[in-house]
């Protein structure tokens, strides 16, 4: 396994938007013990309803859905493809391993991330709406 990048590898350009969807690349703390960060700060914690921690095993796909009201800030640990669907507009963008990419997905956008890697990866999902078991928030689409 190789170490995490340092900070001048990660110089390499990160899209901001993706159609509606921000994306960002959240800055991690790490050390001998692995890496900490922050998924949100404290004015955005204020506005969330649910949080979801995804544990996501290699190969595995998560997501193939998008939200009718609810905007969802997905941080996203590990090597793994996003794919959005916005209209009729598909975008592939890849998160290296070693690196924390968060994406705020507004309402209507299909989203789906799949586990590149060979070990787990983990996802930090918080919602601006309070989670509904019975999923009539969101709609099934399968894109990944």
């Amino acid at each position: 396994m190789s170490p995490p990048p340092d900070h001048a590898d990660l110089h390499r350009e990160v899209p901001s938007r993706v159609g509606s969807t921000r994306i960002e690349r959240l800055r991690a703390h790490r050390d001998a013990r692995g890496a900490v960060f922050e998924p949100l700060d404290d004015a955005e914690l204020g506005a969330q309803r649910n949080v979801h921690v995804v544990l996501t095993e290699p190969g595995a796909v998560r997501g193939n859905h998008w939200h009718l009201r609810a905007t969802e800030i997905t941080s996203v640990v590990g090597a793994c493809q996003v794919r959005l669907k916005e209209g009729e507009r598909v975008s592939d963008l890849e998160v290296p391993a070693g690196e924390v990419w968060r994406l705020v997905i507004p309402p209507g956008v299909v989203h789906a991330f799949r586990n590149l890697g060979e070990a787990p990866i983990v996802l930090v999902s918080f919602s601006s709406e309070v989670h509904d078991p019975a999923g009539s928030g969101l709609r099934r689409e399968v894109i990944l």
